[in-house]
């Protein structure tokens, strides 16, 4: 399964970004291959728009489920009507590898 978590940076170490239609990067992490891809978000600096933007960009990509550290109430009806799980971390300071490494313990 895909699950997107929304990153300060691209790489391991960067923290979750707590913004989810205007994070940084997207990580894309797949949980059968444990493969990880780091997608630069085109919509981080959008006048208006960034959050519905960003859902379609990691449906495109697949993914059934979406680490945030929060989520804006548009977005909530739309990841609900695309079956996307919402997962929402408080804790700003978590690394990306950490968030993998819970996401593998998880399944």
């Amino acid at each position: 399964m895909k699950v997107a978590i929304t990153s300060t940076g691209d790489n391991l170490e960067s923290k979750i970004d707590p913004r989810f239609g205007r994070c940084a990067f997207f990580v894309i992490y797949d949980t059968e291959t444990k493969s990880t891809e780091f997608l630069l978000n085109p919509n981080k600096n959008a006048s208006n728009g960034a959050g519905p933007a960003s859902v379609q960009m990691v449906a495109d990509k697949g993914a059934k489920k979406i680490v945030s550290g929060e989520f804006g109430m548009k977005i909530k009806s739309m990841l609900d009507g695309l079956e996307i799980q919402m997962i929402v971390i408080k804790d700003h300071q978590k690394s990306i590898q950490s968030i993998i490494d819970m996401l593998n313990n998880n399944n």
